[in-house]
């Protein structure tokens, strides 16, 4: 179905290179990979349609063709990017109905060192799979080498009998029982976990995705390993359990759902076999109450191992029974997905060669997030595969961070709560708390802004101050202009914390206004021409403004005098009434307004209720306007 849904992708091809290291006898190569083609029968299987239904067809035997480049003639530093241009084919997307759904290529770098890229499809493979193509691989090679016959014992069974069986079991009381509790425990599940995305989730997700490595240190690991002991759990559980509780964190929601995958090879004669055993579980955590991590992990455990006593129902049968709401935008159930892999070695095939696996990139995901971590001789790392679609690397980066620095709060202190787990590590922490708040500076705490104005007029007279339309006027000019109106203001009584109304198109003339309200000591309130009148008149009842500073065609249309009766507002043109503005003295007034007085009243948006004026007094206006110069480097030369 996903595979219908998304036709020509390479999302479901699964793919593993080995570094090889020491003569290489080709033939030899293409000889085992025949026979490990005869001895697992889901390399020689394609899938066609019968009846609508899809069908696995087994052939008896299919040529195996082994890809080859070589680059023993190409210098050493084109190599990489010859390389990648050659696995990119070796895995590029299926036809499910030509077999073999298996391509395996190999690039000579030097006589003695080779790369063998092996790409196989999911619907006859999974990540244990690999493990076992390598090995069988090794034993067929070291056996061709030597000229005898394997060693390998030949396989009790094949894909399609665990198929036929598994079809047969899984019905009845227990295909009953197994959907009775996954039923029970998604119930009321959240069907999305929002996290924060750099971008908006699209309609249909293009399966777009990067990859962000970590390394989990050597002395978090040993206690990890000890804590997990202790709570009688495995290293999984805890790893899940600190992965959840940073998305908790993260996203702010206690109830979340992670897809974790499951081998699903619960009988010893499957762990030799390549097919698609692998199965998905839907596990819960529950993160309400805050607890502490013990508390939480213990939680965990108990999910997972009930998760695990009903793993044997498929994912595509668990979606068939909830039936969740579809959307191509996000995959059903989670959107997140956990794994815990352990990396099995080949066996020692007393070579003259040996290989060692090289990480990859991802470039394809299904998921919003996957947090994919390896367990082995290294000790414990990972990656982080995201899609790129939500998520900037800079992002999943930091991320992988806050869990690295969770991890180590967590080994320090298991029986901190989850909300006090630190994500920050001391470097972040500084920089956020103390360097990005080091912003103390000096600035003029006695004046207020009509002063600073008016400094600025005694520095460059005769620069342009402001311009609009075409029309532009000097700080001299405006610096007379709002003179004139505020010695007229105060004639009409305007001094400090009285209010004055502006309500003017954006022109000069809303600047003259806003700096003669200033000048004359009082505080302006804008007011939008655009707003309701109803808006408009309760802000003017609000504030109890004396004054309001507008234009006529303004005033006529959203303050007639019969809306104004009951108001004590008084109407001032500032066009209209400007001669006898004019005749005021265009002199500095002296200032009656001090730093702590009020310097304009700006009010809410009024979207959650009615709207609300805030009060700025002359200090803080000041202070912004200061900061705001030094930050943006502004200048009036």
């Amino acid at each position: 179905l996903q595979e219908q849904l998304t036709p020509g992708t390479t999302l479901y091809n699964i793919s593993r290179v080995e570094r090889l290291h020491g003569a290489l006898d080709r033939a030899a190569l293409e000889q085992s990979l025949q026979a490990l083609v005869q001895r697992h029968e889901p390399l020689r299987t394609h899938f066609t349609t019968l009846a609508g239904q899809p069908v696995q067809v087994i052939a008896p035997g299919v040529p195996l063709n082994l890809t080859l480049l070589d680059l023993r003639a190409v210098p050493p530093e084109q190599h990489e990017s010859v390389a990648r241009q050659f696995a990119a084919d070796v895995q590029r997307p299926f036809a499910l109905d030509q077999a073999p759904l298996l391509r395996v290529g190999l690039v000579q770098l030097a006589d003695t060192e080779h790369l063998v890229i092996a790409t196989l499809h999911h619907l006859i493979a999974d990540g244990w799979s690999l493990n076992v193509f390598i090995r069988d691989l090794t034993q067929l090679y070291s056996a061709a080498i030597a000229e005898r016959a394997t060693t390998l014992a030949p396989l009790a069974v094949q894909y399609g009998d665990y198929a036929l069986w598994q079809r047969a079991w899984l019905q009845g009381e227990v295909l009953e029982a197994q959907l009775a509790y996954w039923k029970q425990q998604l119930a009321g599940a959240p069907a999305l976990l929002t996290l924060p995305y750099d971008h908006p989730r699209p309609m249909q997700a293009s399966l777009a995705g990067g990859t962000c490595r970590l390394v989990i240190p050597e002395a978090v690991q040993q206690r990890l390993r000890h804590f997990s002991r202790e709570l009688r759990a495995t290293l999984f559980m805890t790893l899940l359990a600190a992965f959840e509780a940073l998305l908790g964190r993260l996203s702010g929601q206690e109830d979340i759902v992670v897809g974790v995958p499951v081998a699903g090879r619960g009988r010893a004669e499957l762990d030799e076999m390549i097919g698609c055993f692998i199965n998905t579980l839907a596990l819960r955590g529950d993160l309400r109450g805050n607890p502490t991590f013990r508390e939480f992990a213990q939680r965990v455990r108990e999910v997972c191992l009930d998760g695990y006593a009903h793993q044997d129902l498929p994912f595509g049968k668990l979606l068939e029974a909830l039936q969740p709401s579809r959307t191509l935008s996000h995959a059903p159930l989670f959107q997140v997905l956990f794994d815990l892999r352990n990396t099995v070695a080949a066996a020692d095939a007393q070579l003259d060669i040996s290989g060692t696996s090289i990480e990859q990139t991802t470039s394809t995901v299904n998921y919003d997030l996957a947090l994919l971590l390896h367990d082995n001789a290294g000790g414990l790392s990972g990656e982080v595969e995201y899609s790129s679609e939500l998520f900037e690397a800079v992002t999943v980066e930091r991320l992988c961070g806050h869990f690295l620095t969770l991890l180590g709060g967590i080994v320090a202190d298991p029986d901190c709560r989850l909300s006090d787990l630190p994500l920050l590590s001391a470097a972040q922490r500084r920089q956020l708390l103390v360097d990005w708040n080091a912003t103390a500076t000096d600035y003029p705490q006695d004046l207020c802004i009509q002063h600073l104005f008016e400094a600025q007029v005694a520095r460059t007279p005769d620069a342009i101050a402001v311009v609009f339309e075409g029309q532009q006027v000097s700080y001299q000019a405006l610096n007379r202009r709002a003179n004139h109106l505020a010695h007229y203001l105060r004639s009409l009584g305007v001094g400090a914390e009285v209010s004055v109304a502006v309500c003017l198109e954006r022109s000069l003339e809303l600047v003259v206004a806003l700096l003669g309200v200033l000048k004359a000591g009082g505080a302006y309130v804008p007011l939008d021409p655009s707003y309701p009148k109803e808006r408009l008149h309760f802000m003017l009842e609000d504030t109890h403004a004396p004054l309001l500073l507008t234009q006529k065609s303004i005033s006529d249309f959203r303050f007639p005098i019969s809306d104004l009766e009951e108001s004590t507002s008084a109407i001032v043109h500032l066009d209209a009434d400007w001669p006898t503005i004019a005749a005021a003295s265009p002199s500095n007034p002296p200032c009656r307004a001090r730093p702590d007085n009020l310097a304009y009243v700006i009010y809410t948006s009024g979207s959650t209720g009615r709207p609300k004026g805030v009060l700025v007094d002359q200090r803080n206006l000041c202070h912004t306007l200061w900061a705001t110069q030094e930050r943006f480097c502004f200048t009036a030369e």
